[in-house]
């Protein structure tokens, strides 16, 4: 294991704000206490007196198939222009539906967020394409309108320079945080579920470029600073400020030799960058705002501030499994899965998945295939399943570990009395382990701080990360992938429950050392960061459900 010199001061800080907001059966995490619906954030950044180039709508098409997405180079590259662009932004960050009651109306989105409050926003960087602009330029989408704002562009010898060393028609996706937005309503919290929506992105934009045969890596090798230059936010200051996250590289699939997470910016070229005229100027998103100290210092803990590069951050790039025939031929549209994913509010409590169903999202979650391996560290995050309605596998505890090497060290540190048995019809190459059998559907709802959700879906996972020897080896900054992961982890589930005509949703708020004491966990070795239901959801009928972007047909925009 290499290990770097790192910053104890943002360790202690990063370790203490994690004990901070953990949820407790006696206390939660410091929060607002209450609504201010008068500074509720603007859901939408704008950026006013940007040149605006309008993006189409893409109907949803029947190819390629969901199951294709995770099988190697079966869909053909598209090229990239003006309508891949739209179709990328639009199965990825852009509206999904409205929802209407009485007379308020909100808008959902095909990235799911904490509260529906979105804090992350997305830029495009690409080269001159006809109908965008003649220079490569870098652009802020703006899902309300489904639009691009211009916020710089470059000369050719820079876009040269930026992306020297990467396959011809590369372009860049880059994602940042505004904190505030979470916690208006979450409080201290919230930072941990910004970090939980940056990997729900990343998952929507990895499965988007997929299903137009292009492939996702993300770029590692950058400080928080030179991210904020690329992305033209390196002025941004104070509580609505947007803080830089992560660096997607996006191309054709096919490619002979593999994008490396690793790939540094020239840093010769960031100077210039940094010197380029910016359009636009940011919108005020609340007139009043509630200040947390404790963001603030976490956030500056975990900012990514020098570049150490270690021997096991660039996994191989596997070929992802190939799936049957028999499982190509029923799978449902991708896009259509892609635009109707929705976060379930409630579910029925009787609805079951079938074994063969529950097994197949069990394999896509392990981490050797798509959409994992656009990462480039081990992956850290293990599942525990909270099995209830799976037929013909008995209710309990069960455990996917996705890296093999925490197995004995998981098995040391979980409690003795457990089982450890291989789950009841595990296909080959799924590795589910039975730690405990009988109804766990107490323990499920009253971890997820009492939310009967965790126990009325078919099953329950918890996220449980590998914890405290990653970051004492790399360092506070990565406590954000850790959640990234877990994040990731999440929107495939979304995805996953849709193909299987059920419903998931994400539970941020869960008793943190509860869900330890369950497992037997004693210290920080590892540490549960989320939770996930899926099962079949219950619907109101009250609401009613707009197109995503019937108001642009309106001429409302």
């Amino acid at each position: 294991m290499e290990y770097q010199l790192v910053s104890i001061e943002d360790l202690n800080a990063m370790f203490h704000y994690h004990e901070r907001s953990k949820h407790a059966l006696d206390q939660y995490a410091r929060g607002p206490g209450y609504l201010d619906w008068e500074s509720q954030p603007d859901p939408f950044r704008r950026y006013a007196g940007a040149p605006l180039f309008s993006l189409d709508e893409v109907a949803v098409t029947a190819e390629p198939p969901y199951h294709a997405l995770f099988a190697a180079d079966t869909i053909p590259p598209r090229a990239l222009d003006n309508q891949s662009i739209a179709q990328l932004l639009y199965d990825s960050l852009a509206l999904s539906s409205w929802k209407a009651f009485s007379h308020h109306q909100w808008s959902l989105r095909v990235n799911p967020s904490s509260g529906n409050l979105h804090p992350t926003e997305g830029y495009l960087l690409a080269p001159a394409i006809e109908g965008l602009h003649e220079q490569p330029a870098c652009y802020h989408y703006a899902p309300f309108e489904h639009n691009l704002e211009l916020r710089y562009a470059m000369a050719l010898d820079d876009w040269d320079e930026l992306t020297a060393g990467l396959p011809a028609a590369t372009i860049f996706i880059g994602l940042t945080s505004i904190y505030w937005r979470e916690s208006w309503k979450y409080g201290e919290r919230a930072f941990r579920y910004c970090q939980h929506d940056v990997g729900h992105a990343i998952g929507t934009l990895t499965v988007a470029a997929a299903v137009l045969g292009w492939q996702t890596r993300l770029l590692d090798g950058l400080t928080d600073d030179e991210l904020s230059i690329i992305l033209g936010i390196q002025a941004q200051q104070g509580i609505e400020a947007e803080h830089s996250d992560c660096l997607l590289a996006i191309y054709p699939s096919g490619q002979a030799e593999p994008v490396h997470n690793q790939h540094r910016i020239s840093s010769a070229l960031l100077p210039r960058l940094a010197q380029l005229p910016l359009h636009g100027t940011a919108n005020r998103l609340s007139e009043t705002h509630m200040l947390w100290p404790a963001i603030d210092t976490v956030a500056e803990a975990t900012r990514r501030k020098t570049i150490h590069l270690f021997a096991d951050d660039e996994k191989p790039v596997t070929p992802p499994n190939v799936p049957d025939a028999a499982l190509l031929e029923g799978s449902p549209s991708a896009r259509d899965i892609i635009r109707r994913r929705r976060s379930a509010v409630d579910m029925d409590g009787q609805t079951s998945i079938s074994r063969a169903g529950f097994y197949t999202i069990v394999q896509r979650l392990q981490a050797q295939s798509a959409p994992f391996t656009m990462l480039g560290w081990p992956p850290q995050i293990q599942l525990v399943f909270f099995v209830h309605r799976v037929e013909n596998l008995m209710p309990g505890l069960y455990l996917l570990v996705r890296n093999e090497a925490e197995r004995q060290n998981m098995r040391e540190t979980l409690r003795p009395e457990f089982v450890w048995q291989p789950a009841e019809g595990c296909p080959q190459g799924v590795d589910l382990i039975q730690l405990d059998v009988g109804s766990c559907v107490d323990d499920a709802w009253v971890i997820a701080c009492n939310q009967r959700i965790a126990a009325d879906g078919a099953f329950t996972i918890s996220m449980l990360a590998t914890f405290e020897a990653p970051l004492l080896q790399r360092g506070a900054w990565f406590y954000r992938r850790l959640l990234w992961e877990a994040g990731l982890i999440g929107q495939l589930l979304y995805l996953e429950a849709e193909a299987q005509d059920l419903q998931g949703t994400g539970i941020g708020c869960f008793f943190d050392d509860l869900m330890h004491h369950l497992l037997g966990i004693t210290d920080r070795r590892y540490q549960s960061l989320y939770h996930f239901a899926v099962g079949q959801a219950v619907h109101d009928d009250r609401l009613q459900t707009l197109p995503a972007y019937w108001h642009r047909a309106n001429g409302d925009v």
